[in-house]
């Protein structure tokens, strides 16, 4: 079993619509998780403009709940994959040593992205048409992430 967690701020929007569509694109052996940098928003559900964007593309999210990244996650997910700079920062200062920290990296860049277009922007304080840029943007990612999966397991 491979263990994904995926990390925003507050859990609310880009981490959990990574976490529907990354665990919709990778076979049943992975389990996806997220979670946030703050606890501000812990045990609410994703935002409805997140929630209504996966529903558009049969994504349903509607039943996960945000939560806080703790100390524990560090033993318990084999990969972290952060949305954006900050966030990274933030949970590589949260890592113990350097096996933790080797675990945490930025989403887009694992997906192959280059520096520059290595974060995904944060939706919160924009319209629907915000949340469906980012839903593309993760839809793009995850299928190369779980393309670069399936690679690696055939050798």
């Amino acid at each position: 079993m491979t263990k994904i967690l995926v990390v925003c701020l507050g859990n609310i929007c880009r981490s959990p619509l990574a976490e529907g569509i990354l665990q919709s694109r990778l076979p049943n052996h992975f389990t996806v998780d997220s979670a946030g940098t703050i606890s501000m928003h812990e045990g609410c559900h994703p935002d409805q403009r997140a929630i209504k964007i996966g529903q558009r593309y049969g994504v349903d999210i509607s039943l996960q709940q945000s939560r806080p990244i703790v100390a524990a996650d560090f033993q318990e997910y084999d990969h972290i994959y952060c949305m954006d700079i900050s966030v990274y920062q933030k949970v590589q200062s949260l890592a113990g040593n350097d096996a933790e920290r080797r675990k945490v990296k930025l989403f887009l860049e694992e997906a192959g992205y280059t520096k520059g277009h290595n974060e995904v922007p944060d939706p919160y304080w924009g319209t629907l048409a915000d949340f469906d840029e980012v839903y593309h943007l993760l839809v793009d990612a995850s299928d190369k992430i779980a393309e670069k999966f399936r690679t690696e397991s055939q050798k």
